[in-house]
Parts: structure tokens; C-alpha cells; sequence
């Protein structure tokens, strides 16, 4: 009886060793699993992009092996997080500007709590003064800030980007008429082959992709 009763506890310390590393393991804010469960979980607000989205811009910064990439407008930084698991895993890195300071501190808190802080910078002020300074050259941009300022933006950053570098605009079905300008531009320039999509329904609205030919 005293070596089944010696066996049935060692069984049970073996198991509670089990239980205790798989959460420790759990708890790893950079495990696909914990970062899974976080981005399932993102308390999302109307300035969020959408999941559907968030998941496209993922796919297309890994797609074009995407190494300086640029966001105008974090909000709380639900479409960096995403961007930044891509940058990762290509070995770049991500600048997110916004010009609320409540936004980039949540942007900050969130990349902290998955362990992104090394690969996305989060940069305080009006993106038409902080993006002279990001450096180039750079090859991936998602704009989703002030629609009337999509134009300048671009017109900031154009001198940067590399040849086929990616530019994706938010909000271009429902607010095209605020972004007129930029649409124009980068539907009829020869240097930019542009398409329109849909990849989430949830805001009834679209992203314009453009690939930067030269």
C-alpha cells in the first residue's frame, strides 16, 4: 500500500509539473498562442481597422518580404500589432504614427504586453511633420488617418518608397470623396499599379492597394 500511495503522488507531482509548464509556456506574450488569443481578444474601438483587414495587411507585408514599413494613424494600435507579427517574422521593422497621445500610449501598452516594442516604434505628433523624419527607404505604408490628407501623406513619403513597395489607403469606398485627390493619383499614375478591395464587410467599406512599379 505504501509504494501504490508513494506511486499515486508521484503520478500527481508529475502532472502538476505538466500543468505548471504548460502555463508558464501559456504565458509567453510572444507564443503564437498567447499573441492568437490577444489579437482575438483586442477591445477594439470605430477607429480599429477590422480584423479582416488587420489579417490582410499581415499577409501583404509578409508577401512583398516587407522590411520598413510606415503606419499613419495607430489609434490604439489593433492594425500594428498585426503588421508587427509580419515584421517580424520578415526581420524589419514598423514605424506607427498618431497625433493623440492617449493613442500612442495605448499603442505602446499593447505592443508591450505581446512583445512587439523592438519591432514597432510608436511616434507622437501630426504625421505631416513626423513623416519627414522617418528615414528610407521604405517599402510599405498603411494609411488610415484624416481622409482629406491621404494626398499629402503620400506626396511626404513618395521620395522614400522603394520599387515595389506596397501602399495601402483605408476607408476608400466610404470616404472616397474626401480622398478624391489621392485616389486620382494613384489610379491613373504610371508608376503605381492599383486595385480596390474588400476584405472585411463588417464597415461596409474598402482599402485601395497600390504597388509602387518604380
Amino acid at each position: 500500500m505504501k509504494y501504490r500511495a508513494v506511486a499515486v503522488v508521484c503520478v500527481a507531482l508529475l502532472g502538476l509539473a505538466g500543468l505548471c509548464v504548460f502555463a508558464a509556456q501559456g504565458s509567453d506574450k510572444t507564443s503564437p498562442e498567447f499573441r492568437k488569443q490577444f489579437v482575438d481578444n483586442f477591445k477594439r474601438t470605430g477607429l480599429n481597422t477590422t480584423p479582416g483587414d488587420a489579417m490582410m495587411l499581415r499577409i501583404l507585408v509578409e508577401a512583398a518580404r516587407a522590411k520598413r514599413g510606415v503606419e499613419v494613424g495607430s489609434a490604439s494600435g489593433f492594425g500594428a500589432i498585426n503588421m508587427g507579427i509580419a515584421f517580424e517574422r520578415t526581420g524589419g521593422h514598423l514605424w506607427t504614427l498618431d497625433i493623440d497621445p492617449t493613442a500612442i500610449r495605448e499603442t505602446r501598452e499593447n505592443l508591450a504586453a505581446i512583445g512587439l516594442e523592438n519591432v514597432v516604434t510608436a511616434v507622437e505628433g501630426d504625421a505631416l511633420k513626423t513623416l519627414p523624419t522617418i528615414e528610407g527607404p521604405i517599402d510599405f505604408v498603411f494609411i488610415d488617418a484624416v481622409k482629406q490628407d491621404y494626398f499629402k501623406y503620400l506626396k511626404l513619403i513618395e521620395p522614400k518608397l522603394s520599387p515595389g513597395a506596397v501602399v495601402v489607403a483605408d476607408n476608400t469606398i466610404q470616404s472616397a470623396r474626401a480622398m478624391k485627390d489621392y485616389l486620382d493619383y494613384v489610379q491613373n499614375s504610371p508608376d503605381y499599379d492599383t486595385v480596390t478591395i474588400r476584405s472585411s464587410m463588417e464597415k461596409n467599406d474598402g482599402m485601395t492597394i497600390s504597388y509602387k512599379i518604380k
